[in-house]
């Protein structure tokens, strides 16, 4: 069971790495593709700009002498680190014959535009092209031509782009790296909730899944802790019952038996009242495997008045014949006493809890009797034996010996006491007096 849900925790941790390395590059995509357009037309400006400036210093060093006729002196381009290398410059008549300067013997369609504009530029061939007029007066004297080769541009555009690539790379890489630690954080928990479904399946259910402040796993956690719960408590209601079940119903299938071998003994007796008997105490012996499965599944009957005179004509039924082949008696009395709202499954329970328990470890005469305690229905269950001072037998759940036959238990039967909204206490050590309160249901005043 465990390792296909660590298979699980391992996937769902790719899963994470890769969409979010995934959302990164798709991110860097959409921002970079429009962001690398922008900076080549940012380094083509700049190449424009750089040609200007270079023009438009040769046409101030130049114009006074093609204004006089004669042949100008071109200056060198001085070297700058911010402007763009390799800049040519070249000087052309109005004819367009070229005079001085590095360039095309006779002039291309840039030298030509600029005696009709301000600045004409563009690509010619491997160059990048600026042209600008140089005017004396109102008159064109000449034109300067500037130009780099395409490779000085293109290699910035590639140089920028590479550096945006790489802070690309970095970018994906710190996002694998988050993705990585945010996978770790969020799988170690489903791990763990792998380890404590393995060992719940192993049969521990006293295991707890730890929680790791991230809402949906503590859910996933608390609902495995709630299914630990139920289940441990489900096996310890089922073992209860099957360990208890023989033992609460040995008491009827005793008088069962016992009723069948007095039949066997008295031959002339008439068999169809011992088929009666015995049909009375099968009923009651399936009365009780149906308490005792509504006790397993802690499902409780609907609480109703309480009618004292089936319930105690069961209890004769059941334990007069019992105690009488022990030489004992039983002696049930206050069949009228105050009503009492409560499911007849509990309270035959407890009583016959108490009185196998007076029945086992008791002595002499049995008396159930019902009584008025205020506002309260008190049935004491009692017998001529004693329990020794200082034993609790809501501990051992007998008289101070710990024997098996104590049916589901004095402690059972007294939280079968409190769930119907009574008590079940020892109200005597000698004689031993067991006594079951219950709320009383006066009738009104009217």
């Amino acid at each position: 069971m465990i390792l296909p849900l660590v298979g699980h925790t391992l996937s769902v941790r790719r899963r994470i790495v890769t969409l979010t390395v995934l959302a990164a590059v798709l991110a860097i995509t959409l921002f970079g593709a429009p962001l690398a357009i922008a900076v080549a037309r940012f380094h083509e400006g700049n190449s424009t700009h750089d040609l200007e400036r270079v023009a438009d210093t040769a046409v101030l060093d130049v114009t006074g002498d093609l204004a006089n006729g004669r042949v100008p002196e071109l200056k060198p381009v001085k070297p700058d680190a911010d402007r763009i290398r390799g800049i040519k410059v070249a000087i052309y008549t109005p004819t367009g014959r070229l005079l001085v300067g590095d360039g095309p013997a006779t002039e291309d369609r840039y030298v030509r535009d600029a005696h009709y504009t301000d600045m004409a530029t563009g690509t010619h061939g491997e160059e990048v092209v600026l042209a600008v007029p140089v005017i004396s007066g109102s008159s064109l004297v000449g034109v300067v031509r500037a130009a780099h080769p395409r490779s000085e541009l293109d290699d910035r555009i590639r140089l920028t782009w590479l550096k945006m690539a790489g802070l690309a790379v970095i970018a994906i890489g710190a996002s694998w790296l988050i993705a990585r630690r945010i996978a770790t954080r969020l799988a170690r928990p489903l791990e763990d909730l792998a380890g404590v479904a393995g060992r719940l399946g192993e049969g521990d259910f006293t295991v707890r899944a730890g929680r790791t402040g991230v809402r949906e796993i503590d859910q996933v956690g608390e609902a495995l802790d709630s299914t630990s719960v139920r289940i441990g408590e489900t096996l310890e209601r089922e073992r209860t019952f099957s360990s208890d079940a023989s033992h609460q119903l040995r008491t009827p299938l005793t008088g069962l038996r016992l009723q069948l071998e007095a039949a066997l003994e008295s031959p002339d007796r008439d068999p169809y009242a011992t088929i009666r008997d015995s049909i009375a105490s099968a009923d009651r012996l399936e009365r009780t495997i149906d308490d005792l499965l509504a006790l397993a599944k802690q499902t409780r009957a609907p609480r109703a008045l309480l009618d004292l005179g089936k319930l105690f004509e069961e209890v004769r039924q059941t334990w007069h014949g019992l105690l009488a082949g022990r030489g004992r008696a039983l002696r049930i009395s206050g069949r009228e006493a105050l009503p009492a709202r409560a499911a007849d499954a509990a309270v035959r329970q407890v009583l016959a809890v108490l009185l196998d328990n007076a029945a086992t470890h008791g002595r002499g005469t049995v008396s159930v009797l019902a009584r008025d305690a205020g506002d309260a229905l008190a049935i004491d269950v009692s017998d001529e034996g004693a329990i020794p001072d200082g034993h609790d037998p809501f501990v051992t759940d007998d008289q101070g010996e710990d024997r098996e036959g104590h049916g589901i238990g004095l402690r059972l039967a007294r939280s079968l006491a409190e769930a119907e909204g009574g008590r079940l206490r020892l109200t005597s050590p000698s004689p031993t007096t067991f006594t079951l309160l219950l709320p009383a249901e006066r009738p009104s005043a009217q």
